[in-house]
């Protein structure tokens, strides 16, 4: 709990409305004789294994649908799969390549999914990289998973199309 942040520092404002983490109240009084108090930024930890990232715990981005620093849960399927677009905002898309079976030839036929996912502040995410992805609430249309972890890419030279299994 040492790196908490005991002062308030002013979230960063990018957006046209004033930008604020829901479960912190910005103008509390400090009281003095009290030797306990709460930090001036929210965190939690998501569970299941999953480490709270520095980036969320000492940042001053303010993200509603980041399961660190928001209202979402992560419950659900634990996935991988390899970025291929980070052209959107804060949304990210992940190809998941797997094998499929075909039972009349006895052989096994490559396919692959692309997935629409949230992508936290936390993280910088560039092409090529690995993310663990966790299935939480529907945050739009499309996307229903949230980024939790990333490996930076080894090769990335590989190619975007190229079929990998994790």
């Amino acid at each position: 709990m040492a790196r908490l942040a005991r002062e308030y520092k002013e979230c960063d404002q990018h957006e046209k409305a004033y930008q604020s983490q829901d479960a912190v109240f910005v103008a509390r009084k400090r009281a003095i004789g009290n030797k306990r108090q709460k930090p001036m930024r929210y965190t939690r930890n998501v569970g299941l294994g999953i480490k709270t990232p520095d980036a969320a715990i000492e940042g001053t981005y303010v993200d509603k649908k980041c399961p660190f620093t928001g209202n979402v849960s992560i419950r659900g399927r634990i996935l991988k799969g390899l970025v291929i677009s980070t052209k959107m905002k804060r949304t990210i898309i992940v190809r998941r390549d797997y094998l499929h079976f075909i039972s009349k030839y006895r052989r096994f036929e490559k396919r692959h999914k692309n997935i629409a996912v949230h992508c936290s502040p936390a993280f910088n995410v560039k092409d090529g990289d690995i993310v663990t992805i966790g299935q939480c609430r529907p945050l739009s249309k499309t996307i229903r998973f949230n980024v939790v972890a990333c490996e930076p890419a080894i090769n990335a030279q590989a190619g975007k199309k190229s079929f990998r299994v994790f």
